[in-house]
């Protein structure tokens, strides 16, 4: 199915068209606490014409379980949804991710609307057809691929968001730059991310959805090309992993730190410029800061990178470059390189 994109400047008008190209008897929106409070009352009064019914879950990404998965079917079932009916997604990736998992399974599948209100969802999570929820302690272990009829992208949500979580969903257009054009790239790493021109960002959004979609559209199962996109994070995860058992970190946070040792890997096995790779590296540093791991962690972060989904036979496989836009997936690295690249990030 294609996924209809809309860059919104008047989400009421966008989400009415969406709706009124939607199928559905019945309409049910999809919130976390956060997004009830901050997000609702922006689409409320058109909501209120379809007689909407509302679902709240707790925000965070530690409620994106089968518990909560349970909870949305549960308020679909009484509140009399049929396979006719229209599941509106209002939130941050938690809400994207488990609510077009909660849509694509309930009767066999119903229509969703995803409308991203984080930096993040709008740029990673509520694009191209991921859902899921998180399982046994392992993110996103349970899931189906599953387009949204449309996706609502307004950056007047990224009013209610803080510095952090700005700087969290940029770290992934940073990586739809580096697999993209100079052009792009350069944008990104001049940005002034501390002051944010919002006008500027919601057109550097659209540029970066459509890096996304395009690859998506190429491979939309990840049997190739998609692999592109998870530059940064075969070292990301770990890295959030790790966090999670100590101080947890955003996920943006930690792909823009596994983009340290993935461009020192890339400089040295694939030939990326070098002085590309500082540049971005200075970037995510004043932007970032730093994760203060030390070299006791090393055998437990390369342990984690094993548990990868990405992963065949037990090789660590890597998204590495060339050049800008120059994409080599199914890189390999021996432990010392490894080990090398997070020498690098804690010394760079």
């Amino acid at each position: 199915m294609q996924q209809h994109i809309i860059i919104s400047n008047d989400i009421e008008r966008d989400l009415a068209t969406a709706v009124a190209e939607s199928e559905h008897d019945r309409v049910f929106v999809l919130t976390d606490d956060t997004t009830h409070e901050c997000c609702l009352p922006k689409v409320a009064a058109l909501l209120a014409q379809y007689d909407a019914v509302p679902i709240t879950i707790a925000h965070g990404d530690q409620h994106k379980t089968l518990a909560a998965l349970g909870d949305v079917w549960t308020a679909l079932q009484q509140g009399g949804a049929t396979r006719h009916s229209l599941l509106v997604n209002l939130g941050g990736g938690m809400i994207t991710d488990l609510g077009g998992y909660a849509a694509a399974t309930f009767k066999r599948g119903i229509n969703f609307i995803n409308i991203p209100t984080t930096l993040l969802a709008m740029v990673d999570a509520s694009v191209g057809g991921k859902t899921g929820i998180n399982f046994g302690g392992l993110k996103n272990e349970v899931g189906v691929f599953n387009d949204s009829k449309y996706v609502i992208l307004d950056t007047e949500f990224l009013k209610t968001l803080d510095d952090e979580n700005i700087c969290s969903g940029y770290a992934e257009m940073l990586k739809h730059g580096l697999i993209s054009t100079e052009a792009m790239w350069e944008e990104l790493v001049n940005f002034d991310l501390a002051n944010p021109d919002l006008k500027q960002l919601q057109r550097m959004v659209g540029d970066s959805v459509k890096v996304k979609e395009r690859i998506v559209e190429l491979d939309p199962h990840e049997k190739g090309i998609r692999k592109a996109l998870n530059l940064g994070h075969t070292f990301g995860h770990a890295f959030e992993s790790w966090a999670l058992k100590r101080k947890p970190i955003l996920h943006g946070y930690a792909v823009a730190f596994g983009l340290i040792p993935e461009l020192y890997l890339s400089v040295a096995k694939t030939g990326f410029p070098t002085d590309k790779m500082r540049q971005t590296v200075t970037f995510i540093k004043e932007n970032y800061g730093t994760l203060n791991i030390t070299c006791d962690d090393y055998d437990e972060l390369i342990e984690l990178m094993h548990h990868d989904k990405k992963n065949q036979n037990g090789i660590i496989n890597f998204t590495m470059l060339g050049g800008i836009g120059d994409i080599r997936i199914n890189q390999t690295a021996t432990t010392e390189e490894i080990k090398e690249a997070l020498d690098f990030f804690r010394e760079g």
